[in-house]
């Protein structure tokens, strides 16, 4: 099972994408609807891949992108 955290500030989007990837039995889908959140969440670790919306407030998925690589290395990011 890949385990994947889908990063979007968009409530309905979180639940729709979580629901599609989900369906296939292959991904854990856990959601954030911040890249502030997300990046304050310990487990981010742990997770195989983050998906990442590029427009959202606050922060934006390059400065999300940019603060994994600083705190995480090569954490696939989509």
């Amino acid at each position: 099972m890949i385990s994947v955290i889908y990063v979007d500030d968009e409530p309905d989007l979180l639940e729709l994408v979580r629901l599609f990837l989900e369906r296939s039995g292959e991904f854990q889908v856990a959601t954030s609807a911040s890249a502030r959140d997300a990046l304050a969440n310990p487990a981010l670790r742990s997770y195989d891949v983050i998906i990442s919306d590029y427009q959202m407030p606050g922060m934006d998925g390059i400065a999300f992108l940019k603060a994994v690589r600083e705190q995480f290395g090569d954490l696939p990011f989509i």
